[in-house]
């Protein structure tokens, strides 16, 4: 059992239908029927939507995105139109809301990793392969790989584990040509990213994307991009390949919730308990940390 531990309302916006409830986002259309996605300040992990929300989280998230798909057109365009406001919507979309193409979207998860860590280093430690894919000897928790590989999984709704699968398996599921133009838009970003993030002393260890294709067959970057929920970002300074590294994404509340302190035991069916407020300040920072390593500007 999980999901959300409490499922947010819909806000009613005249001239929207609300689409989708994510563990994230909340998505609407409009009337000329794009898309508007609105992100919240909820948090999940373990397939649970926490029921404490981190500040700041969705505008940060969303302005980061922003940030990247703008240093990515020229690889690949992105799914953005704007950032306007719906009228009639409350003012807390402000900075958290972006008004997009509506796609064809490709049921992948595209997975770019450039280190070993973690469902890749679990399966690396039982055969030495990722998603199929073979690896040498001696690797270790956080080691940077020979290569930046593409490691897909199938996408799985709310509350259930998206599954990693061989490249093979996504060439049979969507098609041979559509397969190969994913991995290649895949490593493209990635490599961009990793190279932009490595100049500001991050690590991108690895991230998912997700894609879709408009009316004209073009190949569209959707949903987020390259934002501590989507990746993992390691302070280069203290990368140190054999243990857990100091992080960015979401591991500093998934390693609260698995402490004796969250007095939560995962593998019952209860729902995970609140974020105490000093996890939750902790957990803003981190974000907030990312953004202005990364953007060269200050938040707020």
């Amino acid at each position: 059992m999980s999901g959300f531990v409490d499922k947010p309302e819909p806000r009613h916006v005249p001239g929207l239908v609300h689409l989708h409830t994510g563990k994230v986002r909340d998505l609407y259309q409009n009337a000329a029927g794009e898309l508007v996605m609105v992100a919240s300040d909820r948090t999940s992990a373990y397939d649970w939507v926490l029921p404490t929300e981190i500040p700041d989280k969705g505008r940060i998230l969303t302005q980061l995105s922003l940030w990247w798909f703008d240093l990515l057109k020229d690889l690949v365009p992105g799914h953005v139109i704007s950032t306007d406001v719906p009228e009639g919507a409350p003012a807390e979309w402000a900075g958290r809301t972006m008004v997009c193409r509506s796609l064809r979207m490709v049921p992948v998860e595209c997975v770019a990793r450039g280190y070993l860590t973690g469902s890749g280093l679990t399966e690396y430690e039982k055969d030495r392969t990722v998603c199929g894919l073979g690896l040498p000897e001696g690797l270790v928790d956080g080691s940077e790989l020979p290569g930046p590989i593409f490691t897909p999984a199938t996408k799985a709704p709310v509350g259930e584990h998206d599954e990693n699968v061989s490249y093979e398996e996504v060439a049979h599921q969507i098609g041979v040509e559509t397969a190969a133009r994913l991995r290649q838009a895949t490593l493209a970003v990635y490599t961009r990213a990793r190279d932009i993030a490595r100049s500001r002393g991050l690590i991108l260890a690895d991230t998912k994307f997700e894609f879709g294709y408009d009316d004209q067959r073009n190949l569209v970057i959707a949903d987020e991009v390259l934002t501590p929920d989507s990746s993992r970002y390691w302070p280069a300074d203290q990368w140190q390949p054999g243990r857990p590294q100091t992080s960015f994404d979401k591991q500093f509340i998934r390693d609260w919730l698995t402490s004796d302190a969250s007095g939560w035991d995962r593998a019952s069916e209860q729902p995970p308990p609140p974020l105490p407020p000093e996890i939750v300040e902790q957990s803003r920072a981190r974000y907030v940390e990312a953004y202005e390593r990364l953007t060269g500007g200050s938040w707020n």
